[in-house]
């Protein structure tokens, strides 16, 4: 298994790579590490976090994709109809946007502290957007 380590605003979390259910949005997203963003709370999924990332092509298709994931699954889109965007769900999310209903690549899912996630939503919330960072574990 392959080990990521998330850290976002005050928050710690690890999860695991799903290298066999998604291994291109996997592969693709292991040479952008160690990777630096902002994550803001998202408009229209629900209770979730997002990383906008406008028109880029990471040259995906769509693979081990869903609309509604869990908390603690993080998915990729990929672009298409919508923009290219990471969503970090933490309670109840339909993934969506202005043009409509989404499927994104699950390729993460949080393993450690899936309890802080719903606190790092409602810091995004009230407190606006954090710093998040993605390493190799």
């Amino acid at each position: 298994m392959t080990w990521i380590r998330i850290k976002a605003g005050s928050f710690s979390f690890v999860g695991r790579l799903e290298t066999a259910a998604a291994p291109q949005t996997c592969a693709k997203f292991q040479t952008l590490l160690p990777y630096r963003q902002k994550i803001i709370h998202v408009r229209w999924s629900g209770e979730a976090c997002w990383i906008p990332l406008g028109d880029l092509n990471l040259g995906l298709r769509h693979e081990n994709h869903t609309s509604f994931p869990a908390p603690g699954e993080i998915l990729l889109y990929p672009g298409g109809i919508s923009e290219t965007e990471f969503l970090i769900p933490y309670g109840a999310v339909r993934f969506a946007s202005k043009v409509g209903q989404l499927a994104g690549n699950h390729f993460i899912t949080l393993t450690s502290d899936l309890d802080k996630l719903p606190l790092l939503g409602k810091t995004v919330l009230w407190q606006g957007a954090q710093n998040i960072r993605f390493d190799m574990a």
